[in-house]
């Protein structure tokens, strides 16, 4: 996979000191103080909690540095293809999808980016806490990173919780009040993540579920409404089943849908459509 340059990014840093924070205000402070790290089951949340953590940093950090995806220069649309029946056209005027910008067609779901200045394939949106677009090579990375980020989130509340239970005698004024700042801040930062992130993941799941980006989405709200002015169905030429548009995104293997990994992808220039599995009729005989 290529890789996108690397600049400073001030909301990048920001979530990586989040992550930080969360990470070890969880296992020196909750963990610490409801089992004792030096205790079996204080050792095994310890475990736990840092590998979880690893996931959210490796998974974040491929969804930053690696390319959503590039058009290649040399690409064309093959409106004679009688294996690809879906051609996306302009809304105005039945041309093919021709990017001005960057002087080149423009394949099935790819979008032109005005942060990122080109195409992206298959793009979903452009993400500012991971300084890149979300497109077709990052998007299973993006989304397995919300996963993980969702399952910390709810896992350190737990562990907050349960450590505000545990009543230590032995705690100086001076360290009574660090406890007091770190604990009000982390359930703030907590609380809003889980929430926020919690609905992202909702979001994505659906969209998903329909084999959809953010943008097609919106553009199919618009066509929807234009379908049924016109007394027609419209139905997203993308969904063929809501597994299939799983394995399409995560995976075949449903083992390694939660891996950071995207050899299953494709060139990102054509996707299977519900008109696939439709067979060609033939000519009717006289």
């Amino acid at each position: 996979m290529k890789r996108k340059g690397v600049g400073f990014s001030l909301p990048v840093a920001v979530v990586m000191m989040v992550i930080g924070f969360i990470y070890f205000s969880t296992v020196f402070t909750f963990i610490d103080r409801w089992f004792s790290l030096t205790s079996s089951p204080g050792i095994a949340n310890a475990a736990a909690f840092t590998a979880l953590a690893l996931m959210c940093v490796y998974s974040y950090s491929v969804a930053v540095f690696r390319d959503p995806g590039r058009v290649p220069l040399s690409y064309m649309p093959d409106v004679e293809d009688q294996e690809s029946p879906v051609h996306e056209i302009k809304r105005k005027g039945g041309d093919l999808r021709y990017c001005q910008k960057c002087s080149h067609f423009k394949p099935p779901r790819a979008h032109h980016c005005r942060v990122c200045k080109r195409c992206v394939l298959r793009m979903d949106h452009h993400c500012i806490w991971i300084n890149n677009c979300v497109g077709h090579t990052n998007y299973k990375v993006f989304f397995v990173f919300v996963v993980y980020a969702v399952t910390a989130c709810v896992y350190s509340l737990v562990l907050l919780v349960g450590s505000l239970t545990v009543e230590s005698q032995d705690e100086d004024e001076e360290m009574g009040s660090y406890l007091r700042t770190i604990y009000v801040v982390s359930s703030f930062v907590l609380i809003s993540l889980s929430i926020a992130l919690g609905v992202l993941l909702v979001w994505h799941i659906y969209l998903s579920l329909q084999n959809k980006t953010t943008i097609e989405y919106h553009e199919g709200v618009r066509a929807m409404w234009l379908a049924e002015k016109g007394g027609q169905v419209y139905k997203h030429p993308y969904d063929i089943g809501a597994y299939e548009n799983l394995t399409l995104i995560l995976g075949p293997n449903v083992l390694s849908w939660l891996c950071p990994t995207s050899r299953h992808i494709g060139s990102g220039l054509r996707f299977r459509t519900a008109f696939d599995s439709v067979p060609v009729s033939s000519e009717s005989k006289p």
